[in-house]
């Protein structure tokens, strides 16, 4: 069984930074790709990032390039999500998740709540 653990989250005023952590853990850890989610309020959950574990690649909803960073610690298990210039629209729960063997994700994380305050 996989888990992930999401962490970083907080209160930040518009114009601020945040870096969120997913760490994973449970049998051996094997990804077809990671990505970040989030969910506002009343709203649906959307893409926000992914990356393929295997080469790096890596991908952006439109509405936070430029801002938004993906990365990882292959030796910690653990994705990142660097966001520059966050506004108040960020706001939401953001979540963690893993293809184990495809784009399509099977294992997800419980989020970790983004507060950005006008």
């Amino acid at each position: 069984q996989v888990q992930l653990l999401e962490s970083g989250g907080g209160l930040v005023q518009a114009g601020g930074s945040l870096r969120l952590s997913c760490a994973v853990s449970g049998r051996t850890f094997s990804a077809y790709v990671m990505g970040w989610f989030r969910q506002a309020p009343g709203k649906e959950r959307e893409f926000v990032s992914a990356m393929r574990w295997r080469y790096g690649n890596t991908y952006y909803a439109n509405f936070v390039k430029g801002r938004f960073t993906i990365s990882r610690d292959n030796a910690k298990h653990t994705l990142y999500l660097q966001m520059n210039s966050l506004q108040p629209e960020d706001t939401a729960i953001y979540y963690c998740a893993v293809g184990s063997i495809s784009d399509s994700y099977d294992y997800w994380g419980r989020g970790t709540q983004v507060t950005v305050s006008a």
